[in-house]
C-alpha cells in the first residue's frame, strides 16, 4: 500500500497494520527499534544539510505539487485511511482534503515569513546601525503522530518542517503508519529529496532513543498525557510542541438554534468515532431547554448507524481496536455503577462501540474529568452563564470548547471566561481550520500548530547588524 522504504538496519521483523472493522491485516512494515536510531540519525544529518540548501521557491513547488498528487489520488489516500484507521468513507476523504490544504499552506508559508527589518534607530545610540533578522532552520525535527488522523496529523508537521528548511525523523503510530508512508512517497515523487524525512516505525523503546538523541533539535509530538509527560522527562535540552489532548465542554443556551446546536454536537462528539482530542465530551445545556436539547440529542445519536467503515451510508466507524472498544465498555460501566443514567448507547460489537449518552455522571468520575476519546458524550443541566463557565474550566487541560447562543454579549463574556485554546460560537468543539493557531490551555500546553505557528516554532530567528559608522 506504500512505495516508500523505510530506511533502517537489516531487519526480518515486521509490524503488521490491521483493519480495525473486521481484524483483516491491511499492510505489513519493517519494524525499527533502538538499536537504528544512530544509522538513521546520519541520514537524518544529510538530509538538514539538503534540506537548508533547498531555495524557498523549491519548497514551495515541492509542497505544491504534492498537494495537487494527494488531490489527483485523495480517493485512494482515503481508503487507506479508513483501512488502517477505521473512519468512515466520508471522513476519510475529508481528511485527505485537509492535507491538501495543510501541504498548500505550507507552501505559502515557504515563500514568506522569511524575517524582518528591525528598526536599531529606534535605540539611542543605535542610529548609526541597520540590519534584519532572518528566520532559519532548527534542524533535525523529530515528528511522533497518532493514529486517530493519520494523514493529515503528518503533514501538520512534515509541511511546516520541510517549509522552514529542515530534516524531519518521522515516528508515525504503528497502528497506522500507511498513510504517513503515502505521503511521504507522494512528497518525493513531488521532489523532495529522499533524505528530507527519514521514516521509522516502532515502539516506545524507539520514540524514546529518538526523543532523547542529542542531534534532534525539536520533538512535535501528538497524542496522550502518559507519552507527552514521558518526552518531557527523556528530551533534555531541546524546543518541544505537544498536543496532549482535552475534554472539550460545548456549552447550549437557551436563547440558542436547538436544533442547530443538536446537530453540531452530534457531529462534534461521534465523529471519527469519538477518537478526536477536539471532540465534543461534556454538553452543558441550560435549564429552560434542557429537556428539548437532551430529546432531541438522544434520538439523534441513537438514529446514527455504525458499522463499516467503507459504506458510504456508515454514520460512525470502528474504534482503532476492540481492546479500546472494550475499554470504554468498562469506563462507562463504572460511570453507571457510580451513579450515571444511561440514556442510549452502550452496546459492544467488537471494535464498534455504539453512540452513547449519558447524564448525572459525577463530577469524580474519569468520564467527566479525562479525555474519553470515544463515542461517548455527557449531558449537564446548568442554570447560569457563570455556573456553565466553572463547569466548562473544571478538568486541568483543555483544547477547545464550543459555545451556542444567539447573544452576542454571552458570546463574548463565555468567550472571555473559558480557559481553552479555541473557543467556536455556534460551533462544536470539534471545528478546525488548518491554518488557526490550535493548541491547549492550562496543564500540558506546549506550542501550537496550524501551519505558520509550526513554521515558527520550527525555525528561529538570526539578526544581522550593519554598523554603518
Amino acid at each position: 500500500m506504500t512505495n516508500v522504504k523505510l530506511q533502517v538496519a537489516p531487519t526480518t521483523e515486521v509490524i503488521d497494520v490491521f483493519n480495525p472493522y473486521d481484524g483483516m491485516v491491511v499492510g505489513s512494515v519493517r519494524a525499527s527499534t533502538s538499536d537504528d536510531v544512530g544509522t538513521l540519525l546520519e541520514r537524518a544529518k544529510r538530509g538538514a544539510a539538503v534540506s537548508r540548501a533547498l531555495p524557498r521557491h523549491r519548497r514551495a513547488a515541492i509542497l505544491e505539487g504534492a498537494a495537487r498528487l494527494v488531490l489527483e489520488r485523495l480517493e485512494d489516500f482515503a481508503r487507506t485511511i479508513v483501512c488502517e484507521a477505521g473512519k468512515t468513507i466520508t471522513q476519510a476523504r475529508k481528511e485527505a482534503s485537509r492535507c491538501v490544504n495543510t501541504l498548500k499552506l505550507s507552501a505559502e508559508e515557504a515563500k514568506r515569513n522569511a524575517g524582518e527589518i528591525i528598526p536599531f534607530d529606534a535605540y539611542a545610540g543605535s542610529e548609526a546601525r541597520q540590519g534584519w533578522f532572518t528566520r532559519e532552520p532548527l534542524g533535525i525535527i523529530a515528528a511522533i503522530t497518532p493514529y486517530n488522523d493519520p494523514l493529515n496529523l503528518v503533514a501538520h508537521k512534515l509541511g511546516p518542517a520541510i517549509a522552514g528548511g529542515n530534516s524531519v525523523f518521522l515516528k508515525p503510530s504503528e497502528l497506522a503508519p500507511l498513510s504517513a508512508l503515502k505521503l511521504v512517497g507522494t512528497l518525493i515523487e513531488a521532489g523532495l529529496p529522499e533524505e528530507i524525512v527519514t521514516v521509522a516505525v516502532g515502539g516506545a523503546d524507539l520514540g524514546r532513543a529518538i526523543v532523547s538523541a542529542r542531534d534532534i533539535r525539536m520533538v512535535s509530538f501528538t497524542g496522550g498525557f502518559a507519552t507527552g509527560m514521558a518526552i518531557t522527562r527523556t528530551a533534555g535540552l531541546k524546543k518541544l510542541a505537544m498536543d496532549l489532548g482535552g475534554n472539550a465542554p460545548v456549552i447550549v443556551m437557551a436563547d440558542s438554534d436547538i436544533q442547530k446546536a443538536v446537530d453540531g454536537c452530534i457531529s462534534g462528539a461521534y465523529w471519527a468515532a469519538g477518537q478526536n482530542c477536539i471532540g465534543t465530551q461534556r454538553i452543558l445545556v441550560q435549564a429552560a431547554c434542557y429537556e428539548k436539547f437532551r430529546q432531541a440529542f438522544v434520538v439523534g445519536t441513537s438514529s446514527l448507524r455504525a458499522g463499516d467503515p467503507r459504506l458510504e451510508g456508515t454514520d460512525v466507524g470502528p474504534m482503532i481496536s476492540a481492546a479500546a472498544a472494550e475499554r470504554t465498555e468498562k469506563a462507562v460501566e463504572r460511570a453507571l455503577s457510580a451513579g450515571a443514567k444511561l440514556l442510549c448507547g452502550h452496546r459492544r460489537e467488537g471494535a464498534i462501540y455504539h453512540p452513547t449518552v449519558l447524564e448525572g455522571v459525577p463530577r469524580d468520575n474519569c468520564l467527566w474529568k479525562e479525555e474519553v476519546f470515544a463515542p461517548v458524550a455527557i449531558l449537564e443541566r446548568f442554570e447560569t452563564l457563570a455556573d456553565a463557565i466553572r463547569l466548562a474550566n473544571e478538568p486541568d487541560y483543555s483544547l477547545h470548547a464550543g459555545v451556542f447562543t444567539n447573544n452576542l454579549a454571552v458570546a463574548l463574556e463565555a468567550a472571555a471566561g473559558i480557559e481553552a485554546g479555541g473557543v467556536m460560537i455556534n460551533d462544536s468543539s470539534d471545528y478546525r481550520f488548518d491554518a488557526m493557531p490550535f493548541g491547549g490551555f492550562k496543564h500540558g500546553s506546549m506550542g501550537r500548530e496550524g501551519v505558520r505557528f509550526a513554521y515558527e516554532d520550527m525555525t528561529q530567528p538570526k539578526v544581522i547588524c550593519i554598523n554603518g559608522q
